[in-house]
């Protein structure tokens, strides 16, 4: 999989998600067998840039290459701006967003709001491919509603522009994330254009990695939920689309050990305070469906310092590595 200039090591790529590919969760994933992750959004509002978190968002000190930030908008200067803004930061590629589906991002006309006007896409694509001197990438859903899979028209825009890489998401706005994702769309977006197509939505597993790369002809693919709190499904996949045969799960002492040292990593990227509370949703993730982890995570929520925290996962998994059993899961506590 090549995105204009870069090489990347395979054609799996981590989703940009709002909250949550942060620079220790994109370093981790890529650690893990990720070829690509995209960053969470950077608004293109330049008043917001001087914010903790907008500064957090443009930090990618240490970070594998490439690095990939998305930005998102629906003013094509604006839009240029912040495309520069990143470069500068370090960014060697720049994702725009038109694909997010929450209400707070469509109530101003950006995210997948933009699919409504393809004249305005077009303006937005050609200032930004013209701004920066890096490769630029989209991400859309197939359209507005399911009478308005518009994703095809999207793309020959996009072609047009010089966009070096398309991800679709496999549902329209309307359906935010209710529902199947289809993926007859990307097939035919993939039939029509030359340009590399990534296929997203509702891929879970090593298997469904395969078969949607099968039946869309897609060039790769992108992992979003999925990989929350199980980052080594990245070289599941890589194994699985290697050799048909599937990894063994990861033993409770290298989640553990994977966990914590993400831990430290959030704890050292955020200070005490904002770490702890971020660190939280990821501690959730990776206990979820292991024995005994619906108390565990009720009893962790309530915990206000990173000691704390690492004491209790330590306990937590100590506990279940005292068992003796490679991995527990119970469907109860994964409900």
């Amino acid at each position: 999989m090549q995105i204009g200039r870069h090489q990347l090591t395979n054609n799996l790529i981590v989703a940009p998600m709002a909250g949550v590919t942060d620079r220790p969760f994109r370093q981790l994933c890529k650690t893990m067998g990720a070829g690509m992750a995209v960053s969470e959004m950077v608004a293109s509002n330049s008043l917001l840039w001087g914010s903790e978190k907008t500064r957090r968002r443009a930090n990618h000190d240490g970070e594998v290459e490439p690095i990939a930030v998305q930005i998102a908008g629906a003013d094509p200067r604006m839009l240029v701006e912040a495309a520069k803004y990143n470069v500068d930061a370090g960014a060697q590629i720049i994702d725009i967003n038109m694909g997010c589906p929450a209400r707070k991002v469509c109530n101003v006309m950006a995210g997948s709001a933009l699919l409504k006007d393809e004249p305005l896409v077009g303006r937005i694509l050609d200032a930004v491919v013209g701004g920066v001197e890096v490769p630029v990438t989209l991400k859309i859903r197939t359209g507005w509603d399911r009478d308005n899979r518009n994703a095809l028209r999207v793309a020959h825009i996009a072609a047009q522009s010089g966009i070096k890489a398309l991800a679709i998401h496999g549902r329209t706005r309307a359906c935010g994330f209710s529902g199947e994702a289809e993926y007859d769309t990307i097939a035919r977006v993939k039939q029509a254009t030359a340009i590399p197509v990534i296929a997203n939505g509702d891929i879970r597993t090593p298997r469904k990695v395969r078969e949607v790369l099968e039946y869309t002809g897609a060039d790769a693919v992108m992992i979003g939920r999925a990989a929350q709190g199980r980052p080594w499904l990245f070289r599941e996949v890589s194994h699985y689309l290697a050799t048909g045969t599937h990894l063994p799960p990861p033993p409770v002492t290298e989640i553990h050990r994977v966990l914590v040292e993400h831990l430290h990593d959030l704890y050292s990227f955020y200070g005490e305070y904002t770490g702890v509370r971020v660190a939280r949703k990821h501690i959730s993730w990776y206990t979820k469906g292991l024995a005994g982890s619906a108390a565990f995570r009720h009893a962790m929520n309530q915990l206000e310092s990173s000691a704390a925290q690492l004491a209790a996962v330590d306990r937590f998994f100590g506990e279940l590595a005292g068992q003796g059993q490679h991995l527990i899961y119970d469907e109860a506590e994964a409900a």
